[in-house]
């Protein structure tokens, strides 16, 4: 696995006026006809939605008042709380009842283009080759194995993902770690759904499990050389990740040792191997700095050493190679006194050295590349990076030497990827001494295919592709030219493998928008080429922009079901997200957020101008911290779309980013700032959903989802909200408003591959009825 890890994410100047505050002139005039008149055929509940009593509070900041009715919520342990979200629960069943043919036609849609089962092509590691497989009939996959040697043998079981759902009801693996010689597993999982993790120790001989070593609020694992020496990391009361323990799997119990704690709040600390497993590197993160100590594998309890002392908004990142250590690091040095960018170049140092002021500068990127992540092995590097916003890897001959000026000047293979965008994501690749890296490709129009690069070679081979597997396709010639003097956009389809890609069938295009400050916003959209219908179809716009996370466009065949019936899917990177600048990220961040909402309403605009959509069949869709968006342009432009979907929304932003109490809040503050800093108050006042709801104005439909054991986002948050819109807004267009709360589950949900279909047919299902259209295809 690349070393590049994402911390724990909420899937979370001057001041910023009120969203409501804030003129619509300069957005277009929508209808303001009550949107239950303009869904007259909609059928809705004979009985009234739930009404939650109210207890009055009230809470002064920076001299400003606010009354907060809900708060009383926040007890999840209130029987009078439970009882409302069951009650919700009922009311959203019934809203939803008209639509149960259409659900059971959309799930039997789904399923039947899910393989009956699933066989990942296998990955050699040492002695072993190791794969995933999902049985015929089953929710979830299992790891197995068998020695390469013997072809003949049966796969062993590692891991069953099903047998953990029929032991605990939930499943949610957190990290799986294999013991560097093969005997052991340890892996984490989450029992509740509240993402406490309970460490368990398999003895892949015996099939048994090591029965003292259930330790519970894990979160990492690295093991030592020795193969019987585990390290792990520990949550405190906020479950944040603060302490690294060592044990012995195999002693009789005592023997834990803690070598790390980390007494500052807003870092978490992460524990990864390099990848020739000869040290185990602590990395305490906060959101924005990092600093690495190092331990040497090979005597695990020897004590640790600070590879560099932590400086505000810098970051590094390890791996070691030959005597060697080398480092992703944006450290302003005087070494890279030439470099002006924000991003990471490649340094390295001498594994004595590397508590010395200075690293050796291997490269800086050029202007327009952007590195993001590294992979190390015995002969190779590989870099993930982005070219003019363009993802891209390549592999770069080990060992390198030091102070070249550019990255050609190391010989570079970039790696052929297809001419259309795509994501890249890569493998376990967990063997050092392998010269094929594997990665796995996915666009809206391409099903997830699996690429070995056979890097001694320069060649590569289609391997899998969703829905099928490929024979050793051997693709050497390049999709396009390998030159390594060529610009990596000269694509040609010379080459090009036999896979299947489905842009005859639907249109994948890729716009440019303009948003408030005239900064240009990436649009994705997507529709079948058959089905849709200029200015006449319905349409849905997605969206993330928090932490630098790129919104996930791979692969997803229940697409399928609303782009058939004549749906447009649209994807808008708004800045807050991933881009191929860091400073994309930072564009959408604190008193910047704003420019994240301003870049999802101007996307609506665009799809309603170019004729995508029709002007008042738009629906917005967010996730957990993305859910803010739609939330917060509902408020600014009520009658922008005519439904919306929050999933576990993070729409309380004021009051959970001033409760330090809460998981996640300390280091939200670098994200999206501290409400104890008077601007950055009034800032998240400004654009926070739950404390900008317009009254007597008439909001969308809305389908709001929940967890109850979600540690992320507090299952009062949607609950608050959607009774905040229903008590404040139109009476009769609230009641098309919605809050389903999953009772047993997590922030991630608990489904498998069929219980996923249920839940998106139910959110398809709600867009359709509330949207009044209606297709007899």
């Amino acid at each position: 696995m690349a070393v590049v890890s994402s911390l724990l994410r909420r899937f979370n100047s001057p001041t910023i006026p009120s969203l409501c505050s804030l003129t619509s002139s300069s957005y277009h005039s929508f209808s303001t006809q009550c949107f239950t008149q303009r869904t007259a055929s909609l059928s809705l509940p004979t009985e009234p939605p739930p009404v939650p009593k109210k207890i009055p509070f009230s809470v002064t900041t920076h001299g400003v008042t606010r009354q907060d009715p809900y708060r009383w919520m926040r007890n999840t342990n209130d029987a009078a709380f439970l009882d409302h979200l069951h009650r919700e629960n009922s009311y959203a069943q019934a809203f939803m009842s008209d639509t149960e043919t259409l659900r059971r036609n959309l799930i039997s849609e789904m399923k039947t283009r899910i393989p009956a089962e699933i066989v990942t092509p296998p990955e050699r590691w040492g002695q072993w080759l190791y794969r995933q497989y999902i049985p015929r009939g089953k929710e979830y996959p299992l790891l197995s194995r068998r020695l390469e040697e013997n072809a003949e043998t049966n796969w062993l079981s590692v891991l069953d993902w099903n047998q953990i759902a029929e032991q605990f009801g939930y499943v949610h693996v957190g990290v799986c770690r294999v013991s560097p010689d093969h005997n052991y597993l340890a892996y984490t999982v989450d029992p509740k759904g509240n993402e406490r993790f309970l460490l368990q120790i398999k003895d892949l001989r015996s099939g048994c499990l090591v029965p003292r070593l259930e330790v519970d609020g894990v979160v990492s694992l690295a093991w030592a050389l020795d193969g019987v020496s585990l390290f792990y990391t520990v949550v405190d009361e906020h479950q944040r990740p603060h302490r690294v323990v060592v044990t012995n799997v195999e002693s009789d119990g005592g023997g834990d040792t803690v070598v790390f704690s980390e007494s500052d709040s807003s870092f978490c600390v992460d524990i990864t191997s390099t990848k020739d497993g000869k040290f185990v590197t602590i990395n305490s993160n906060s959101r924005t700095s990092s600093e690495v100590y190092i331990v040497n594998a090979e005597k695990p309890l020897a004590g640790l050493r600070r590879a560099r002392e932590r400086v505000p908004g810098v970051q590094c990142f390890l791996e070691h190679h030959n005597g060697f250590f080398y480092i992703l690091t944006n450290a302003h040095t005087d070494a890279a006194s030439e470099w002006s960018g924000e991003g990471y170049y490649l340094s390295r140092c001498l594994v004595e050295e590397v508590e010395s002021s200075e690293w050796q500068v291997v490269f800086c990127p050029d202007d327009d590349v952007v590195i993001q992540d590294m992979d190390m092995f015995n002969d190779y590097l590989v870099l993930f990076f982005s070219k003019n916003g363009s993802p891209m890897l390549c592999s770069i001959d080990m060992p390198m030497k030091a102070n070249t000026k550019h990255m050609e000047d190391l010989n570079p293979w970039y790696f052929p990827l297809p001419a259309d965008s795509c994501s890249v994501a890569p493998g376990s690749n967990h063997d050092f001494q392998s010269s094929v890296y594997r990665v796995v490709l996915s666009s809206p129009v391409i099903p997830d295919t699996i690429i070995d690069y056979d890097v001694s070679r320069r060649s590569f081979s289609v391997v899998h592709q969703e829905g099928r597997v490929i024979d050793d396709l051997d693709t050497s010639t390049p999709w396009y030219s390998a030159d390594h003097s060529t610009d990596n956009n000269d694509r040609t389809s010379e080459g090009m493998p036999e896979w299947e890609e489905l842009s005859d069938a639907y249109v994948c295009e890729r716009q440019e928008v303009s948003s408030h400050d005239g900064v240009k916003v990436p649009l994705t959209i997507l529709y079948s080429r058959e089905a849709w219908k200029k200015s006449e179809s319905p349409g849905m716009l997605i969206g993330y922009g928090a932490y630098g996370e790129a919104l996930d466009k791979s692969w997803c065949t229940n697409r399928l079901s609303m782009l058939d019936r004549g749906w447009v899917i649209a994807f808008a990177d708004v800045r807050g997200g991933g881009g191929g600048d860091f400073s994309w990220h930072k564009s959408g961040t604190g008193s910047l957020k704003l420019n994240s909402i301003q870049d999802f309403i101007y996307c609506a605009r665009y799809l309603m101008d170019k004729g995508y959509v029709h002007r008042h069949h738009l629906a917005a869709i967010g996730y957990s911290a993305g859910a803010l968006l739609p939330a917060a342009a509902m408020n600014m432009h009520p009658s922008l779309f005519q439904a919306a979907i929050l999933k576990v929304p993070f729409v309380d932003v004021l009051n959970t980013l001033s409760d330090s109490n809460l998981p996640l809040t300390l280091l939200d503050h670098e994200e999206f700032g501290n409400p104890n800093i008077q601007t950055e108050f009034q800032s998240i006042l400004g654009y926070s959903p739950y404390d900008n709801i317009r009254r007597d104005v008439c909001f969308p439909s809305m389908l709001v989802t929940a967890s109850f054991h979600d540690s992320r986002v507090g299952v009062w948050e949607g609950a608050k909200w959607v009774a905040k819109i229903r008590e404040s807004t139109c009476h009769d267009c609230s009641r098309t408003v919605i809050l389903k709360t999953n009772m047993s589950g997590g922030h991630f949900g608990e489904g498998g591959r069929y219980a996923q279909c249920e839940e998106t047919a139910f959110d398809y299902a709600f867009l359709i009825k509330v949207m009044a259209y209606h297709n007899n295809r």
